[in-house]
């Protein structure tokens, strides 16, 4: 189910809180055992087999995360069970999202004819599989209580507003929550502006900008021209950000409807001076989960010699590119990110002041050409489409295309760019928004209509599917 369908909206979300406040208000765990129930059937909404991957992956942590704790006394004994754990986990994202890969390259390579499986991949198997790992490693860290009640694990596991995009939301922060939250009017508006904003920007954004990228990306290798290139890139640029920070702010404020805190996931990422300083803004859940469940335990940057920096930064970067999906253009986009990195962290370059103008540029355009890889179906099509971009190819530098789509979409093109600053937060400080007038009339009256509006592009059935879904 998606949080932009109208299933959900109009009917799913308003009958899981009338019921979440009235009938249960006074019973938390009577609460938790809801939210568990409704978390399976929003999973389950589209193909219910799904569901049966997710209890298991539930029930198989569950029982880890009790024999962590119970051995912790035996070092040697609570490690083999975490490596098990880690090595399961692994296991069914590496069957359901990798073997076919995997079988294909084989074939290629060693000239076999082995049959390539197909097998559908479960909605974000890789979020709720990721934050079950980080619950057993949480336990055998001692950074949260083990659960002896397994609801309590599947709720983590399956809580509806993060389970199919993320944020990936951590054990530790996510445990001191189960009984100890306070719900309230204030968090309860508070959620439902973050929500209808993420839909603003997934909506009228990121779906309106999709088509000048898909336009760009489908085009022949003849038709595209240098300007519609960048056009197009442009596009895809606004489009994933706003799809993908979009459905976290959605995530978060859903949450704070019920009384759940989720941290940040994205923090303009696009104002970076430096590829290190944008994927510390970029995806963040996901960067911090890297870094603290695989950086860190290899050492990080705290290492004796520079090529096991570089080794460790490779090892990262590899699985962050393999984490987003099956194919060689992540892993290029991995190794790209790897090699900018380790440049800056060697150089120090992320941490120069002077320049700011051209580090910025020089950080957008390696985000852009990043977005290349992350776009195309194949490497062929990302290198034809850069060789295009950068007057490589002889194709026409301006064509039709480039005016026509600009001109249909320029308000959006220019929203998304000052949407993609904190120019608003700045605006609002500066002007000092936070009067009553505002707070209490004016500030409704926008979100009312910025829903409105947004949903009206839903029911006339624009494009809807979140990319990063597919992840």
């Amino acid at each position: 189910m998606l949080f932009t369908s109208v299933s959900f909206v109009y009917m799913f979300l308003p009958l899981v809180l009338l019921f979440y406040y009235f009938p249960f208000r006074k019973f938390r765990k009577v609460q938790h055992f809801f939210l568990f129930i409704v978390s399976l059937l929003f999973y389950a909404w589209e193909v219910p087999s799904y569901v049966l991957i997710l209890l298991f992956s539930i029930l198989m942590n569950y029982l880890f995360g009790i024999l962590v704790d119970k051995f912790r006394s035996n070092e040697l004994k609570s490690r083999m069970i975490l490596s098990v754990s880690i090595i399961l986990n692994l296991g069914i994202i590496f069957y359901f999202k990798y073997l076919a890969f995997a079988v294909s390259n084989i074939n290629a390579v060693f000239h076999k004819n082995i049959p390539v499986p197909e097998i559908m991949l479960p909605i974000g198997i890789s979020f709720f599989t990721f934050q079950a790992i980080s619950y057993v490693i949480d336990v055998y860290r001692n950074n949260g209580k083990v659960q002896k009640n397994p609801l309590n694990v599947g709720l983590y596991i399956a809580f509806f507003p993060q389970l199919v995009a993320g944020p990936i939301v951590r054990y530790e922060s996510f445990s001191s929550q189960l009984e100890n939250r306070k719900e309230s009017f204030a968090t309860f508006s508070d959620g439902v502006i973050r929500f209808i904003r993420g839909l603003a920007k997934k909506i009228l954004l990121a779906n309106t900008l999709a088509a000048v990228a898909d336009k760009a990306f489908s085009a022949s290798k003849d038709e595209l021209s240098v300007s519609f290139a960048w056009l197009g890139i442009l596009a895809y640029s606004f489009q994933i950000l706003f799809d993908f920070s979009g459905y976290s702010e959605m995530a978060i404020g859903l949450g704070k409807m019920f009384g759940f805190e989720f941290h940040e996931n994205f923090n303009y990422p696009y104002i970076s001076k430096s590829i290190s300083e944008f994927f510390r803004r970029w995806h963040i859940s996901l960067g911090s989960w890297f870094r603290d469940y695989v950086y860190f335990p290899l050492g990080g940057s705290r290492v004796k010699t520079k090529s096991r920096l570089i080794l460790n930064l490779f090892v990262v970067w590899i699985l962050t590119g393999l984490w987003h999906g099956a194919n060689w253009t992540f892993i290029i986009w991995g190794i790209l990110y790897f090699l900018l990195i380790s440049f800056e962290k060697l150089t120090g370059f992320n941490k120069s002041r002077r320049f700011k103008l051209l580090h910025h540029i020089y950080t957008i355009l390696f985000v852009m050409i990043g977005w290349v890889f992350f776009r195309s179906a194949d490497i062929s099509q990302a290198l034809y489409y850069l060789k295009i971009m950068f007057f490589q190819s002889g194709n026409e530098i301006f064509d039709q295309n480039t005016y026509i789509y600009f001109m249909e979409n320029k308000f959006f093109f220019i929203a998304a760019f000052l949407c993609s600053t904190p120019i608003f937060l700045t605006l609002s400080s500066k002007w000092n928004l936070n009067e009553k007038r505002w707070n209490g009339v004016l500030y409704p009256i926008l979100y009312i209509l910025l829903f409105l509006v947004s949903m009206s592009y839903v029911i006339k059935g624009s494009y809807n599917p979140f990319i990063y879904f597919n992840f």
